[in-house]
């Protein structure tokens, strides 16, 4: 905040101050120092949930286990975390929405959609803090022990401003993601234009995603993105130090903790005014399987630039790069096939 709006804003709100960062009261504090996970509070002693509840920030609009939902013509903005989100539920339609939170709202993602079967959305405009329209179902162990995927999803005719990710697989995908269709979306100064995240602890599968039709313009970070070293934070906001120390580490055995990108197709993509192009870079354990790009262009910063990936389809694929080459290929890059 500028110093006028920090004044302001301790003028109305009170609450507490500590480094600089403003907590509606010192139990706010006390829960962030139990937050070894994110903004997750991680506590054992179940009567000290009460005592932190202020710190505790709940999503707008939650459905569980339901079945036949549309969502039509509405605005959602505003939520305290993500705005919408479906879990195990099946059938379902957005149509026509608007999801709109601040761009700086920790945690303030558009729709969550997760562990749901037979899922539309269309129509819809997202301008939010986080990830915009996410797929995910469940994170790590309790994830993988529901076992129910995210599948059978449509997304079509949507367009995301602010965002984290326009269209984003993941982090929490330890059910997996499966047969989800994007198409005719557009992203305006979203911070990576299609994102697809996790990392080692996960497991889970993401599949058969077939993305065509996406046009994309001013995205500070990049256009496509896989990142299989997720650290929790958002695109552009970790150091290359920490993200080197993740990638240094020893790469354990593939397990169920492991988890897997496969079978995605990614095409007719137009980009304009991007940092980086492209950026695979996958798990030594876990390479990113089978991903074919066709009928791309993108003018950007920087090119593209694959790691950890093994069957690659690069076909009439234009990068325009300012600096750098177009197109990178580590020597972890293996059954490349380029048109």
């Amino acid at each position: 905040m500028a110093p006028s709006q920090w004044k302001k804003h301790l003028k109305e709100k009170g609450g507490v101050v500590d480094n600089d960062i403003w907590y509606p009261d010192s139990a706010s504090i006390l829960a962030q120092t139990y937050c070894l996970d994110q903004n997750v509070p991680v506590i054992t002693d179940d009567s000290l949930w009460q005592v932190v509840k202020s710190f505790l920030r709940p999503v707008m609009l939650h459905f569980v286990g339901c079945k036949n939902i549309l969502l039509e013509g509405v605005t959602f903005e505003n939520s305290p975390a993500w705005n919408l989100h479906p879990m195990c539920c099946e059938n379902l339609i957005m149509n026509n929405l608007n999801v709109r939170n601040p761009w700086y709202s920790q945690n303030g993602d558009g729709v969550d959609v997760e562990s749901c079967k037979n899922v539309v959305i269309c129509h819809c405009s997202f301008d939010v803090g986080d990830d915009a329209i996410c797929m995910k179902s469940g994170k790590d162990k309790p994830g993988r022990d529901r076992g129910i995927p995210t599948e059978n999803v449509v997304v079509d005719d949507c367009v995301v401003y602010h965002g984290h990710g326009g269209f984003v697989c993941g982090s929490e995908m330890s059910g997996g993601i499966k047969n989800v269709e994007v198409r005719n979306n557009l992203y305006i100064g979203t911070d990576v234009g299609l994102r697809f995240k996790s990392t080692r602890g996960r497991g889970g599968v993401v599949e058969n995603i077939y993305i065509n039709g996406v046009n994309m313009v001013n995205i500070p970070n990049e256009g496509l993105l896989f990142d299989l070293f997720y650290g929790g934070k958002g695109a552009g906001e970790e150091t290359e130090e920490e993200l080197a120390a993740r990638m240094n580490a020893e790469a354990p055995e593939a397990s169920e903790e492991t988890p897997a990108f496969k079978n995605i197709v990614i095409e007719n993509v137009k980009g304009t005014n991007i940092k980086r192009a492209i950026y695979f870079n996958g798990l030594p354990e876990m390479k990113i399987q089978n991903v074919t790009l066709r009928n791309i262009v993108i003018s950007a910063d920087e090119g593209a630039l694959f790691r950890q990936t093994n069957g690659l389809i690069i076909d009439h694929v234009d990068i325009k790069a300012k600096k750098g080459e177009a197109f990178s290929l580590a020597p972890t890059v293996e059954n490349v096939q380029i048109n």
